[in-house]
This record gives C-alpha cells, structure tokens and sequence, in this order.
C-alpha cells in the first residue's frame, strides 16, 4: 500500500513546518512627535469621494503607509488590516493577471478592468499605478478620466518612453522635459474638464535614466504644473532623499520602499517622516509572500502532503474575510417560502461547521518502534487529503470522517502499515 500522504520515512517536521507566512507590519501610532498615522481604515471612510478621503489623508500629520495591491482580494486584506489608503502595483497587477513582467506588456484596459474590481471591493481610497499614460498627452487625458469613473482617488503618471519599464530596473529612458511636463498640464486639464479633484501623483525615473538634477528640475515644473503630490522613483541614498523632499517643500513627497533588493534605502515610517515624506508605498510585500507561500504550499501537495496549518487559514476564516457569512444573513432577508434552498443551506453548512470544530491526529510510528511523527490539525484539512488521496486501500476516509463527524468523543479511522514498515494511525478527536 502506497500512502504518499503521511506513510513514507521521507516525510520529516522539518518539511512539514517549512512554511512561513509573510505580512506587513502594521506599525502602532507612535507617541513621539513623530507621530506616524497608520490609524484603522474606518477613519478615513465617508460619504465624500474617494479622492476628498486621500486628500485628508495628506492633509493629516504624520507619514501615510500603503502597502500595493494587485487584485480585489489583496486590496481588501489591506483595507481589513487597517491602512487607510493602499496603491494598485502595475508591476505586481502585471505578474498576477498575465505572468509577465513589468515592461509596458500590460494594456490600459487591463489596468483599467484589474483598478475597476479593486476600487469596487473596498471603502479606502486607491492611488493607481498608470504608467506613463499609455500614450502622448491625449492619450494620457482620456487615461485619467478612466481612472476617476473607475472610483480611483489618484493617479501616479511617470515620465518614461513607451515601452516602458520598472523603475528599479534597467533599460530606463524618459522622455524630454517638455514633453514631461506637457502631460502633467494635460493631466490636469482633464481633471478640471471632469469636475474631479482625483489627486495626481506625478513621478519622474530621470534619477536612473539621466541624473539626479535633472530630476530635482523635473520635480519643481511637476509641482508648479499643478501636480499634488511628487515622487521620484530610485533614490539612492538618503542624502538624494533629502534634496529631493527640499523641492517644492509646500508639496506633498512619496517615498517607495521596494523590499528584498531595490535602489532605494529601506527605511522606517519615522526616518521617512524626518526626511520629509508624507506618504510611502510597499510595492512587492503582498505579491512577493504570495508567490513563495503558493510556492511552498506546491512543494508540499507534490510531496503527498497539505500545507500546515498556520501557513494559511483555516476554511471558516477564508470564509469570513469573503464575506460568506454577511452574505448568508443578509441572504435572509429575502427568503420566501417558495424558496426552501436558504434552509437548506443553512442545515448542510453546520456538519462540514461540525468538520472544523473537531481534530485530526495522525500519528506514524517506525518499524523500529520509534515515533515519527504526532501531529494534530483541524479535521477539515482532512477535505484536502481526500483530493490528492481519495481513498487508502480501498477506503474512502472522506466517508469515513462524515460519518464520525457528529460522535461523541474520539475514534480511530485508519491503522495500517505502509510498505516501509512503519505504522500510521488517524484519530478524529
């Protein structure tokens, strides 16, 4: 009998707790004089335009943090961790929806769909990522009128050639000043001509692709172009940092702490503070933990195994943050007695409840007599089991555990020998 599972020697703690998870701090309102603003979202929530709830964000004392999102579900998980506002990420909206990487691959429209199904799915205010417009001035004017009936509070707009490309990779160039600053004025314009106050963030990359001066002057025409907030992405130190929050001092700066190897030095909300920032963005943290926990969760299902328990939540917990729950009451509302399937659903929900609330204890002990392993997890893991392994000798364990489901007190389901000699037991407790 060949149980890959949980029945071979090769199966070791160290593999089966390998699993980290990755998130990004959410730093506490510091008592100092610093006072770094990471207060819950709710705070920034009103009936107002989402671009009216930013611009009181960068009204507020303190530094901003805004961590990058890439889908609905990654905008809400910050939304649910309290931030107060969040950016869409092309490059990491670019890695998840197509695969590619960041390097003008991506379509308007495809930013313009991924900003839409963000926007929709929380109540913070969004800055997004539209690279150089998409196009000349024109272009870049109906870009932005996108981006507001999208519900985004801002817009960044960069000034590289197209294709473009990361900022913090090579093969940079941007176009002329003139022509950089002529797309500023047009974004403007197209604010004006739509009765919006979408906040525009404009970025310049001619610190890597020309210097650091040409930059600093591309900065000042942004600003006194009407730009409300300045970004220059690629900073390389702090003192470059610094001369770059001394230009146009009136304007709001954003910093971008791109983590695990970028051009610009990592530093905390309050050092960015200090210099003279006023809003940071985390670009990959969200992207990045979820391609290595996909990663790891793999390696584990091709070894015969599921991904521990505190590597991801449990199925009730998933369930919350999808909101199944508010959707099951709400649900209610509108039941009529011609529609039996709300009770229905209702009866069926409680036993696999019932699944969760119980404990699965595998045991493997060696032919030696030593033993290899005692793990307990929550029994509905047991429901990922059953996909990589419907059934043991003939047994379909799924059946097995339904039917103990709603026992009192614990029972062995399975006790049988592997090929290797070693002997493995599951409890339902």
């Amino acid at each position: 009998m060949k149980v890959s599972a949980v029945g071979t020697s090769s199966v070791t703690l160290s593999s089966l707790f390998r699993f980290e998870s990755g998130s990004v701090s959410l730093l506490s309102k510091s008592k100092s004089s610093f006072g770094v603003a990471c207060s819950l979202a709710s705070s920034s929530s009103s009936s107002s335009s989402p671009a009216k709830a930013l611009r009181r964000i960068l009204d507020s004392p303190g530094v901003h943090q805004g961590p990058a999102c890439f889908d609905a579900l990654s905008a809400k998980l910050v939304e649910n961790a309290g931030f107060q506002f969040c950016f869409s990420s092309g490059f990491s909206i670019s890695a998840a929806s197509l695969a590619l990487p960041d390097t003008g691959l991506i379509s308007y429209a495809e930013m313009l769909h991924q900003g839409q199904l963000i926007t929709q799915s929380v109540s913070i205010p969004v800055i997004g990522d539209a690279d150089n417009g998409y196009g000349n001035a024109m272009n870049l004017k109906r870009t932005l009128k996108g981006y507001i009936a999208a519900g985004f509070a801002g817009i960044i707009l960069e000034d590289q050639v197209s294709p473009k490309a990361c900022g913090h990779t090579r093969g940079r160039r941007v176009v002329s000043r003139e022509e950089a600053v002529m797309k500023i004025k047009a974004a403007v314009d197209a604010r004006r001509e739509s009765g919006s106050d979408i906040v525009i963030v404009a970025r310049s990359d001619a610190r890597q692709a020309v210097s650091l001066e040409e930059a600093l002057v591309r900065s000042r025409a942004f600003a006194d172009a009407g730009a409300d907030v300045l970004f220059i992405d690629a900073l390389a130190s702090r003192e470059e940092m610094k001369a770059f929050c001394d230009v146009s001092p009136l304007v709001p700066k954003m910093a971008n702490m791109l983590e695990g190897g970028g051009k610009t030095p990592i530093l905390n909300p309050m050092e960015l503070q200090d210099i003279g920032f006023k809003i940071v963005a985390y670009p990959l943290s969200l992207i990045g933990v979820s391609i290595r926990a996909m990663q790891d969760s793999l390696t584990a299902i091709r070894g015969g195994r599921i991904p521990p328990p505190g590597s991801m939540p449990s199925f009730e917990e998933i369930k919350d943050i999808l909101g199944f729950n508010a959707y099951y009451e709400e649900e209610k509302r509108y039941a009529t007695t011609t529609n039996p399937q709300l009770s229905k659903r209702d009866s069926s929900r409680n036993p696999f409840s019932g699944i969760w609330s119980r404990t699965l204890r595998v045991k493997i002990t060696g032919r030696d007599g030593f033993e290899r392993l005692d793990l307990r997890i929550p029994a509905g893991f047991l429901d990922g089991i059953t996909n990589i392994v419907p059934a043991l000798g003939g047994i379909n364990i799924k059946e097995l555990l339904d039917d103990a489901t709603e026992e009192v007190g614990g029972k062995l389901l399975l006790d049988f020998q592997d090929r290797m000699g070693d002997r493995i037991q599951v409890f339902l407790e």
